[in-house]
Parts: C-alpha cells; structure tokens; sequence
C-alpha cells in the first residue's frame, strides 16, 4: 500500500482528505469520492499508484494542445478515478466505473517514455483520459524522471485541487491543458459535483508560469447562454489574451441526453470568444482550425483534424509578430 499525502487524521477516527476541494471524510475501509483514495488501517492510501487504465500514442493536438510542440506526437497515460462527476463525461467508464488496469511502475513508465521519443519522436508523457489530480502521489514519482531525462510532462486535468498540492505538480509540469467546464458556480455544483473558484484559482497559479491553453463543452441549455461565454473570454483574456481557448462541441454521453450543440451555437460562442482572446478554436466540428497570426491573418500551422503541417518558424512571414507557439528548438513550457 502506497501512503497517501495531503490528508489529516481525525479524532473519531475518520480520515480527511486535503488533495482537492471535496474534502472528503473517509470512514475506515471506505474510499473517497475520487474512488481511489481509500482508508486502509489508520492510513490513507493511493489505491491507483501504478495502475494503469489506459495508454497510447496520440498527436500533441488531441490534448488538445495547439501551440505546444505543434506536428509532434506524445505518449498518454491515465488511471482510474476522478474527484468530479461530469454528468456528461466522455471517459465515465475509467473516471466513474471500474476498469480493468495493468501496472507499471514510475521507472518503468518513464522508460516507455524514452523509448517512444527515440522511435516515435514523442516529446513526453500526458497524463490525461481520467483525472491526473487524484493520480498525485504516482505523478509526483514518475514527473522527475521524465524531467531528468528531457523528456515534458503535460496535464490535462480539471484543475480542481487544493492549493498545495496544484503548487507540487506545477513544479513538474511543462505544458496543461486544463479543462474549465463553465463560468457559473451553480452549473460546476450541478453537473460536475464541484465548484467553480478552486479551478479559477489554480487556473490564475498555472497563467505564465507554464504553457497553458484551456478548454470548454458547449452544452445547449447549460452552459452556452451569449452572457455566459463572454464573461469567460473576459476573465482569460484579463489573465492573458494570448491563452488558446479550445471551444468543444457536445454530443450526448453517459448520465446526459441533451441533442448535441447546434453549429450555429458553436459558432456564435466563437466569435463571441474572439472578441477578447486572440487564439479561439471550436472542437467536434469538423471544420478546420488553422492556427492564424492575430494581427495580419497568416498561416502559422495547418490543421486536417489531427493532420498538422507547421508553416512559420518563430516569427510571422506576414508581419514578423513574434509566434505565440513552443516549436521544437525552443525549452519548455511558460
């Protein structure tokens, strides 16, 4: 068993859990919310170390990332269990249910890492298909070792940690794409089992310190009303006007039967978006979503769904604005 961290023990017994906002108490023998934070003999314990739901070669974009290594590829990698309960969740069945896994340890892991890098020209590790938060104690062995060995580590999360624990990761982390569900309290409480403030928070940390690009599901009725998608575009573009936002397209999934959101809706949420933020993309569209300079219109990459070809290097060839890309030659993330 692997000892837990961030967590109290209380005087009836009970432990309470300090990774994320749901704080839960956990009876003995009984799990948290995340299912995968577990009481075990007086001790909280990290039942998912090691344990590997799923894995995969993906490209960069299916993060999605657009302006992190544009055209490269990237070993994914994710557990099971989730501290949220997205009524609508595309991965329910590893973040909700139970699923089979196979284990790997963190050497082992970031072994696979380096080896897809020589053959496949991998760039790192994305932890990513459930949440990665409640993955804490693995990420925080298996992150150093793919940073000794110059390989990135990317999130792709719900950004609904404490405070603590999110500054620990972002130690680690090179690139994120974090996942902000809406910009209302009450639809965070509603669909998601969750709150709204705590990934704000974190989403504020992350801004400028990591390469960071964000992404919300459009769902009709909920979360796609004019007043709503401006407020958010307001609220990034305050951090940073330079951050992507990745617009998705909904379409009916697990607890949620709701029609799939009109073109028209996701179209309007983009322009509405790109009144304030400079790189807006809509996602299960099928059109395309070259990424443009802002300023004179020219091509920068290329995109066929998840066929990229890169056409600029660090300046723009139509007015020589600096790139707002992470290319190949250049370090890190931030």
């Amino acid at each position: 068993m692997i000892e837990a961290r961030y967590y109290e023990i209380l005087p009836e017994g009970q432990l309470i859990c300090r990774l994320c906002p749901q704080q839960c108490r956990i009876a003995p023998e009984k799990s948290g919310f995340c299912r995968v934070r577990s009481h075990r003999e007086g001790r909280l314990t990290a039942e998912n170390f090691g344990r590997i739901a799923s894995i995969a070669l993906d490209p960069i974009e299916k993060k999605p990332l657009y302006h992190y290594y544009p055209c490269h590829s990237i070993l994914s990698v994710g557990t099971i269990g989730c501290n949220l309960a997205c009524r609508f969740c595309q991965n329910w069945q590893i973040s909700r249910e139970k699923a089979p896994t196979q284990s790997l340890d963190p050497a082992q892991l970031a072994g696979l890492a380096v080896r897809a890098s020589r053959e496949h020209g991998s760039i790192g590790l994305a932890y990513t298909y459930s949440e990665p938060g409640v993955w804490f104690e693995f990420l925080m062995a298996t992150m150093p070792l793919l940073r000794e060995r110059g390989l990135k580590n990317v999130l792709v999360t719900n950004g609904f940690l404490q405070p603590e624990p999110w500054a620990d990761l972002l130690e680690w982390t090179d690139a994120a794409n974090i996942d902000l569900k809406g910009f209302d309290a009450g639809y965070y409480r509603r669909l998601c089992s969750g709150s709204l403030e705590p990934v704000l928070a974190n989403i504020r940390a992350a801004a400028g310190r990591i390469h960071l690009e964000l992404t919300t599901l459009i769902i009709p009725g909920e979360n796609d009303r004019p007043e709503e998608i401006r407020a958010l575009a307001q609220w990034i573009a305050d951090l940073d006007p330079e951050i992507p936002l990745h617009l998705s397209r909904y379409f009916p999934n697990y607890q949620l039967t709701a029609p799939p959101t009109p073109l028209e809706t996701m179209e309007e949420a983009h322009r509405i978006a790109r009144e304030y933020l400079r790189f807006v993309y809509l996602g299960n569209t099928g059109g395309g979503n070259d990424t443009r300079c802002p300023e004179c219109g020219a091509v920068w990459v290329e995109r066929n769904g998840y066929r990229t070809k890169l056409l600029s290097g660090a300046d723009c060839p139509g007015c020589g604005r600096k790139v707002s890309l992470v290319l190949e030659d250049e370090e890190g993330g931030g």
